[in-house]
């Protein structure tokens, strides 16, 4: 009888992926470097600093960054401040610990360490996403993302002041449907790998900066959430609105189909399905709109 038990000390890998294979390999409290782009705030120049870190197996990129922060001395042994970077529910849910890993925009909740840097003396580089302004090393500011979800009016417009009854029913294919483009989480990462959206500076004031949003690529997240709240039976009374936002510029048309945004989705949403559905209603509402004179 031929025995399929792995030899002491290692990991059975047949069967496995290779993501699987990678973590079932990884060492455990293996010595990782990370090599981090810092920022000491808004306008002023970007350096990297070096890390060591020794990483347990299953370990996080927050895990390692809690590690830094409780000990920040770079990897030549000099004491500097801690790096700085957003997060909040730690599960993958609120999007804000979105960061540039090896080179790839990702959550950093989700990361685990023994995907990446399985072994001693391997390196993990750590940047803020490119596309919006640095508030501090990894941290950024997304408030142009949010401000144009506000553009497409995505949001479901009820009157909370008394009781409107049952919401609408909805058949269990479309709520099938729906679920998958609700799971937004407005991380980011879509834009971040957009070829279309591009980081716009600072104009020196709220009103300044919006009217410059304004012209830039709405991104496919607002596209998306645009064809959530239109095909809403409440929702839908804002679609016109939201049709002519994205008939406009930086409207759905500037999408130049590179179909970055579906590959890095960490929700799996199909973005690029949803700016098809959107184009095509845009059309039939520009059709409408010049009958109609």
């Amino acid at each position: 009888m031929i025995s399929t038990l792995a030899p002491t000390g290692t990991a059975p890998t047949s069967g496995m992926t290779d993501a699987s294979r990678r973590r079932a390999m990884a060492k455990a409290n293996r010595v990782v470097t990370f090599r981090i782009k810092r920022c000491d705030g808004p306008g002023k120049a970007a350096y990297w600093q070096d890390f060591k870190v020794t990483v347990p197996k299953n370990a996080n990129v927050i895990s390692c960054l809690q590690q830094i922060a409780a000990n920040p001395v770079t990897a030549d042994g000099k004491p500097t401040t801690p790096v700085v970077w957003d997060s909040g529910c730690l599960e993958e849910v609120c999007g804000a610990c979105t960061m540039v890993i090896n080179g790839k925009v990702r959550q950093s909740c989700s990361c685990l360490i023994d995907d990446y840097a399985p072994n001693d003396g391997d390196v993990m580089t750590l940047e803020p996403m490119s596309k919006f302004p640095v508030v501090r090393d990894l941290w950024v500011d997304r408030s142009r993302l949010f401000h144009n979800l506000k553009r497409v009016q995505a949001w479901v417009p009820i009157d909370g002041t008394y009781y409107l009854g049952a919401g609408p029913k909805e058949s269990p294919a479309s709520q099938a449907t729906h679920y998958v483009l609700s799971t937004c989480m407005s991380c980011g990462c879509c834009l971040e790998a957009c070829p279309q959206f591009n980081e716009i500076p600072d104009q020196g004031s709220k009103e300044a900066n919006e009217a410059a949003w304004n012209k830039g690529f709405i991104g496919a997240h607002a596209i998306s959430q645009a064809r959530l709240f239109n095909a809403h039976e409440t929702g839908k009374e804002l679609k016109e609105e939201r049709l002519d936002v994205l008939m406009g510029t930086g409207g759905v048309n500037d999408c130049g189909n590179a179909q970055n945004c579906v590959k890095v989705c960490p929700k799996h949403i199909p973005l690029t399905e949803s700016i098809a559905v959107i184009g095509r209603q845009v059309t039939f509402h520009a059709i409408a709109k010049f009958f109609k004179g």
